[in-house]
């Protein structure tokens, strides 16, 4: 692909005299330009299933409090869209200690200023996020169970109740992965765009997140038509006759899957050349852009 965009810019005979047509000859600036944002869209592809697994952390994972025991206390019940504070929590301070304390010893062990390279911090976010689809999937399993069991109790007999402390581990992992998917897309998009496009690189961040919750719809649509043919699907109406701890074990395997597309671009990725002092020569029309002989 880099030599065949590079030959946009070499001046061939016979176009020397067509060599000011932007059709038949490019300056060096635009094709490198042009490769930057063409090696940051197979990681930005990877950011989509993100936006997904985002969203039903404020959806599915709120649902599922809802039918869980949410009393603290006699007096004391938890709003159940209030757990996503957690999530909010576990971001917050994982923030600090990773600049403060992580960053601080892993530059002294790397030599990198940022301690790990972008990608990398990204890739332990992927990690992380495969990580709370898996304790999802366990709780939501050990619910069920809960939910099948009678107990006795003042009144009549009821279905046993789990409570919704359980559900904490898998919103502090969401956030404690926000920390590092998400500040890491939004320095990577920021930082390997051109310079000159770094509100396009915001863009795409920000795009990324967005079409991934266009897909959360997609996969549900997608896995309630195929488990709906079998009379009993995964996500019914009535979340205790569903079976979202398989549809969380079929995001973790996405996940695992995302995440090996992932290293293999991250393994091939070049990251962009950055120069304290640029000068653009232009050797054809001195109009301050460089074209290869």
């Amino acid at each position: 692909m880099n030599r065949f965009l590079d030959k946009a810019a070499i001046i061939e005979e016979m176009y020397t005299e067509e060599k000011d047509n932007p059709w038949r000859l490019a300056t060096v600036t635009r094709v490198e330009e042009t490769k930057l944002i063409l090696n940051v869209i197979p990681v930005w592809l990877t950011s989509l299933l993100i936006g997904a697994c985002v969203a039903y952390g404020s959806t599915l994972y709120v649902k599922q409090a809802a039918t869980m025991n949410l009393k603290i206390s006699n007096s004391f019940r938890v709003p159940p869209a209030s757990m996503l504070s957690l999530t909010a929590f576990g971001t917050i301070v994982s923030v600090p200690i990773y600049d403060r304390i992580i960053v601080p010893i892993l530059r002294k062990v790397t030599g990198d200023v940022r301690g790990i390279s972008i990608l990398r911090r990204i890739g332990i976010g992927l990690t992380l996020l495969t990580v709370d689809m898996i304790v999802a999937a366990f709780v939501e399993t050990k619910r069920l169970r809960m939910v099948g069991h009678e107990v006795l109790r003042e009144g009549g007999t009821k279905h046993g109740s789990m409570s919704v402390m359980w559900m904490i581990p898998q919103y502090f992992i969401l956030g404690i992965g926000n920390s590092f998917y998400l500040t890491g897309f939004q320095e990577y998009f920021y930082d390997q765009v051109p310079d000159s496009m770094r509100s396009l690189g915001m863009a795409l961040y920000i795009s990324g997140f967005g079409v991934g919750y266009l897909l959360s719809s997609f996969i549900i649509t997608i896995v309630d038509h195929v488990t709906g043919k079998n009379g009993k699907s995964w996500i019914a109406k009535d979340i205790n006759s569903s079976r979202l701890d398989k549809f969380y074990w079929l995001l973790a395997g996405l996940n695992v899957l995302n995440l090996f597309l992932f290293v293999l671009f991250a393994k091939r990725y070049t990251y962009k050349t950055v120069h304290s002092k640029a000068t653009e020569i232009d050797a054809s029309n001195g109009d301050g852009e460089e074209t290869l002989p």
